[in-house]
């Protein structure tokens, strides 16, 4: 059965890595949700994707430059796709995701924890900070990362993680042995041009697609998993209902 990951929420109509993006997911069908984390000044841990905020919030600097306070006063941008109502929509904390999870237990959700905030918090202190937050839900997520570092320092805690890379080939026989990862997120452009996909033992999940006739091929390929930004359309089209 393919499944869909609304990658950052609902992304292509809500602000992303927003309770906004989350609610707007799961009012569109999404089981399965992916977001971004980083930690404040003040090491608080907060939904964030960007190095720096200029894109998201037209501020300068990283979000780890500004104690929670300061974050509290930003808004996220909205996509262009979004609707014509745009209210002012905060930077969401992993707090406001534990109580989101607890209020939607069959959902699940991947929790990627950006290289950023391990570079600079250190990887264990990130990872234990967010653990903390999300024990009482922990069974509904999946801590990954493009950090090894970060898998390793979660994989004692977490019941399953997963390994982020840009290419295919980027995950390795050592991976499998020393973090024996559950899943692996594969950029759709860094996959082999043919073949059947998939680990023995993990998980593949393929990031960005949004067209329905790539998502059939690559399903026809043992793909069950797509992560996407259009996640509504995705489906509406998969279904027949749409472009």
């Amino acid at each position: 059965m393919l499944e869909l990951v609304a990658h950052r929420g609902y992304a292509r109509r809500f602000p992303e890595n927003t309770l906004a993006a989350l609610e707007g997911a799961v009012a569109a069908g999404a089981r399965y949700i992916e977001v971004d984390v980083q930690m404040t000044r003040d090491g608080v841990p907060v939904l964030f994707h960007d190095r720096d905020c200029r894109r998201l919030c037209g501020v300068e600097g990283a979000i780890a430059d500004y104690d929670l306070a300061a974050v509290a006063t930003f808004s996220v941008s909205w996509p262009e796709a979004a609707v014509a109502s745009r209210p002012v929509v905060p930077v969401a904390r992993v707090a406001e995701l534990a109580a989101f999870l607890a209020s939607h237990p069959a959902l699940t959700v991947f929790v990627e924890i950006k290289r950023e905030a391990a570079r600079r918090f250190g990887p264990g202190r990130v990872v234990r900070a967010v653990h903390d937050i999300l024990k009482p839900v922990l069974a509904q997520t999946v801590l990954i990362s493009f950090s090894r570092p970060v898998l390793v320092a979660a994989r004692a805690l977490w019941p399953a993680i997963g390994l982020v890379t840009k290419r295919y080939r980027d995950f390795r026989v050592s991976d499998r042995a020393a973090l024996a990862p559950e899943y692996h997120f594969c950029d759709v452009d860094g996959l082999p041009r043919r073949g059947l996909l998939g680990h023995e033992g993990s998980t593949l999940v393929v990031y960005e697609v949004d067209d329905a006739p790539h998502t059939r091929a690559l399903q026809a390929r043992g793909v069950r998993f797509i992560e996407t930004f259009a996640f509504a359309e995705l489906a509406q089209a998969l279904e027949g209902r749409g472009p």
